[in-house]
């Protein structure tokens, strides 16, 4: 979990800037483990974080999903 020192803060690696640096102070804070150690400065937060996109199967069933109450809506009116 990234910490700033000079804002005193810990960040989401969504609210960094893109180059991983604060937003508010401009440097770029120190990493730490869920337990407390210290990692690497090579550690690529928005790799971690999951920001990947939906897969095929999820876009899948959200479309049968989404035509299937269109169906609903039509069939009240027929």
């Amino acid at each position: 979990m990234p910490w700033c020192e000079p804002c005193a803060k810990y960040m989401a690696p969504s609210s960094m800037t893109e180059d991983g640096c604060c937003p508010t102070c401009g440097e770029e804070p120190e990493h730490y483990s869920l337990s407390g150690h210290r990692l690497g400065k090579d550690l690529n937060l928005r790799e971690l974080s999951g920001e990947e996109k939906a897969p095929w199967h999820f876009k899948l069933l959200v479309f049968l999903l989404v035509a299937y109450l269109g169906w609903r809506v039509v069939d009240i009116f027929v």
